[in-house]
């Protein structure tokens, strides 16, 4: 099986993992939260965890990702700023569901994305969150386009741009989908696409799609906007899709040989290992 550790951002550490949740340095914050992924037993108790720990997320129900923030420390802070060791500088922020702004096992990504840009480049990224692969295309003078249909996510990622000494990245508040079918329609092209889907969401419409029903499109509707020779990045996380079922849908797309699949796992420093998704480059 073909699986692939990630390299921790220099300030971030995933110190252990287990009992459905996972305990994390944030530079000076360390915080726990709900991890399906993590059904093993960690190496240390959770109690010796809230030792620890500034904050810990309660979730409303075992699945859900709202729920509360519950400070272990009277020096918790809700807000900070997170230096990756490439320089990328990110808001976190303590909110109403269990993510605080950064997904740190995208580094491996990051650096795939500086290996393949530069400044006569074009990157688009769709489901961009607060930007993180923007601001690593944008540090090789890339012409970055940063799409996500959430106008806060947007302007937080504008808040790390500004943070990180960059600028000039194109925003655009739409569904990521609708605008890559308009883009195939106004006969553009990007060098890079990276595409990284939520499990499901909310159509244009307000229709609830799955991602394992759309995917197929996703795909042959991402890899029409490349330039020759460009690469599409897909990023997933559906526990609906396996590493055999992505590989079986590339074979029916007829993008197998061009492609690479993997599974993406990150190493707790108590030993432990961790799913986070899986992982697939497609070349045009």
């Amino acid at each position: 099986m073909s699986k692939s550790y990630g390299v921790f951002p220099e300030q971030y550490e995933l110190i252990d993992a287990g009992s459905s949740a996972k305990l994390e340095r944030w530079g000076e914050i360390i915080t726990i939260r709900p991890e399906l992924q993590a059904y093993f037993t960690p190496a240390q108790p959770l109690s010796e965890w809230r030792k620890r720990a500034h904050w810990e997320f309660i979730p409303d129900s075992p699945a859900s990702l709202n729920g509360r923030w519950k400070a272990l420390r009277p020096d918790a802070t809700a807000s900070w700023l997170f230096a990756t060791s490439a320089g990328m500088i990110v808001q976190l922020e303590t909110s109403g569901n269990k993510h605080i702004g950064l997904f740190p096992e995208q580094e491996i990504n990051w650096r795939f994305i500086r290996e393949q840009l530069g400044p006569e480049k074009r990157f688009l990224n769709l489901f961009a969150y607060t930007g993180a692969a923007s601001l690593a295309g944008r540090q090789t003078g890339a012409e970055v386009t940063h799409v996500d249909s959430v106008r806060a996510m947007i302007d937080k990622a504008r808040v790390n741009m500004e943070a990180s000494g960059l600028a000039d990245i194109r925003w655009v508040v739409e569904d990521a989908r609708k605008f890559v079918q308009r883009e195939i329609k106004r006969g553009n092209r990007y060098d890079l696409v990276q595409m990284d889907p939520p499990a499901w969401g909310l159509g244009t419409k307000g229709e609830k799609w799955k991602l394992e029903n759309l995917l197929p499109d996703l795909i042959a509707e991402g890899m029409q906007i490349l330039q020759r020779d460009g690469t599409l990045i897909l990023n997933t996380y559906s526990p609906k899709i396996e590493l055999k079922d992505l590989r079986s849908l590339l074979q029916e797309l007829e993008l197998s040989r061009k492609s690479e699949t993997q599974e993406l796992w990150l190493k707790t420093t108590s030993g432990k290992s961790l799913f986070y998704g899986l992982i697939a480059r497609i070349r045009k």
